[in-house]
């Protein structure tokens, strides 16, 4: 299982970039998984539904089931996050897991970039960020060491991740 980040600031085009990538993935014959962290305190329970009585009855883990999908909802009760590796190991057997967020974390990441938000770039401070998708390339420093990909051209990213992850022979473009 390879694993690849698509980090940058909230409401940068993260999720928008995932949605074009994985069907481009998917049409390789990958299968993909994904991760999204959140800073976010969320819930995907309704108040009422079972699920959500017995968490809130104190259950540490619920799995709802159906005939076309399921979902373990794990509560952390005051414990620390798990690490990304700890993710990780729940999923099941798959070719890549593209991780949303967890900035930190010690994989390779495209930093989704956008110089009209006026927020500062990641891959000065963070040695992981190994190539920009920017939608504005002639504001980057032209000194930039990093690839810049045109955030507007899925294929290519898809090819950029697939070579950076080794992938190119298992899934050609």
């Amino acid at each position: 299982m390879k694993v690849f980040g698509i980090a940058g600031y909230s409401g940068s085009g993260k999720t928008t970039l995932l949605e074009k990538l994985l069907p481009r993935f998917v049409a390789l014959g990958l299968r993909v998984s994904v991760i999204k962290h959140t800073h976010h305190d969320f819930d995907i329970d309704k108040p009422g539904k079972d699920s959500y009585r017995h968490r809130e009855a104190g259950a540490s883990e619920v799995l709802i089931a159906s005939g076309t999908r399921w979902v373990l909802m794990n509560e952390l009760r005051g414990a620390p996050e798990p690490a990304l590796d700890e993710y990780l190991g729940r999923f099941s057997p798959c070719d890549l897991v593209l991780v949303e967020g967890f900035k930190q974390e010690n994989i390779p990441k495209l930093e989704v970039y956008r110089p009209a938000s006026g927020r500062p770039p990641l891959w000065p401070d963070n040695p992981n960020v190994v190539a920009v998708a920017c939608d504005a390339p002639e504001q980057l420093p032209t000194d930039l060491a990093l690839p810049v990909l045109d955030l507007n051209d899925p294929e290519a990213i898809v090819r950029y991740i697939l070579e950076t992850l080794n992938m190119e022979g298992d899934a050609p473009c």
